[in-house]
């Protein structure tokens, strides 16, 4: 078990009717004004938005307003945002939807005091400061409401890349569970596919960190369990709630701790299956690239493969537990295969040097553009 250090500055606020606390929490942290950053206004159609608005009121907050996140969220729209931030010289924005919100409003919150933002995507200048996050999640899938990381995709150069920092950990996040129960029943798989793959990365490095692999284990069976249940259930709110608790743990640095940092190779690949066809959902692409991945992969430290094909998928065999994962997303009415998202053969050579782009890619296995080839080719029509 490696050494480690854990801290999380993240106050998390969980559970039914939790959203009326955000605007106190705001004006406790000595702000006054506020950015509100959304996507493409469900919120409203849901009476979440009405809920935040209700309770910045209350707390005698005053907010603007930017709408239009889009799923894999694009440069140009954090530059927006930022430039908004700016004129309206807000104190602290509030990020209310899903990851691409979220990462969008990190990346703004760090750009703010840059001269471009990209520059820190790039490694060109330090992150060491970002205007307060303040969190409603209404989306449980990539953890970033109590983490460090942010995704963004340069669409002019096709680059979909992360920064991370302390800076960019949210101040507080709210959760309330029952707010995803009308979620379209694709974002709820999607969510599962991409908490399920960031236990793996952690999981997959093997370093016999017992009660780290084991608490991976739990949270990964408690993911498809629940998924199960929403399935036919959608509104069931202790399966909602066990659900979005699981996903915040997979990626809050508990899924790691005596694990070092992480594989992450197939998040990189997806990164470029999703920066060349945009319409691709994060979590979706992380449902194909992954099982391709852990057949390549395996051989490289057979023990920790076998164990998480018997105690993941009760499979003798790493294959059968390949096998298993994949009947599993397409009960869920998920995607298996490249082909099936609709990416072409053609673009496989271009998504393998986008992901070397950022450099190597790996630790359990460095790999290579070839080895990204075969992944990709495994991943194609499996």
């Amino acid at each position: 078990m490696q050494n480690f250090e854990f801290h999380n500055p993240t106050k998390l606020i969980f559970g039914r009717n939790t959203i009326r606390r955000i605007g106190k929490e705001i004006r406790e942290g000595g702000i006054n004004k506020i950015l509100l950053v959304a996507g493409g206004g469900s919120i409203k159609k849901n009476g979440i938005y009405q809920k935040v608005v209700k309770s910045l009121k209350r707390s005698k907050i005053e907010w603007v307003e930017c709408w239009g996140i889009q799923p894999n969220p694009i440069l140009s729209k954090v530059r927006e945002v930022i430039g908004l931030a700016r004129r309206t010289q807000v104190e602290a924005l509030l990020a209310v939807g899903g990851g691409s919100v979220i990462d969008s409003s990190k990346a703004a919150a760090a750009g703010f005091y840059m001269e471009d933002v990209w520059e820190a995507f790039e490694e060109k200048e330090s992150l060491t400061r970002a205007l307060p996050l303040y969190v409603v999640l209404t989306l449980s899938a990539t953890g970033t409401e109590m983490n460090p990381f942010a995704v963004v995709t340069n669409e002019y150069e096709k680059k979909k890349w992360n920064i991370a920092g302390p800076a960019l950990y949210p101040r507080v996040s709210i959760v309330d569970p029952s707010v995803q129960f009308t979620l379209p029943w694709k974002e709820t798989v999607n969510g599962a596919l991409d908490a399920m793959s960031h236990i793996m990365e952690q999981y997959f490095m093997g370093l016999r960190a017992e009660t780290t692999l084991a608490v991976d284990e739990g949270l990964f069976r408690t993911i498809v369990e629940m998924t199960d249940k929403l399935k036919t259930r959608p509104d069931h709110y202790k399966s909602r709630a066990s659900f979005a608790w699981a996903a915040t743990l997979a990626l809050n640095g508990i899924s790691r701790a005596g694990q070092g940092t992480g594989d992450w190779a197939s998040h990189g690949i997806e990164h470029g299956v999703s920066a060349f066809q945009p319409k691709v959902a994060h979590g979706a692409g992380l449902g194909v690239i992954f099982p391709a991945w852990i057949l390549y992969c395996q051989s490289v430290n057979p023990p920790i493969f076998k164990r998480w094909a018997k105690k993941m998928w009760d499979a003798d065999t790493v294959q059968v537990g390949v096998d298993r994962m994949r009947a599993k997303i397409r009960s869920w009415n998920g995607a298996t295969t490249l082909q099936e998202l609709g990416v072409p053969r053609s673009q496989l050579s271009k998504i393998a040097s986008h992901t070397l782009d950022y450099g190597m890619t790996g630790n359990i296995k460095k790999l290579t553009y070839h080895d990204i080839m075969k992944i990709l080719n495994l991943a194609y029509a499996a």
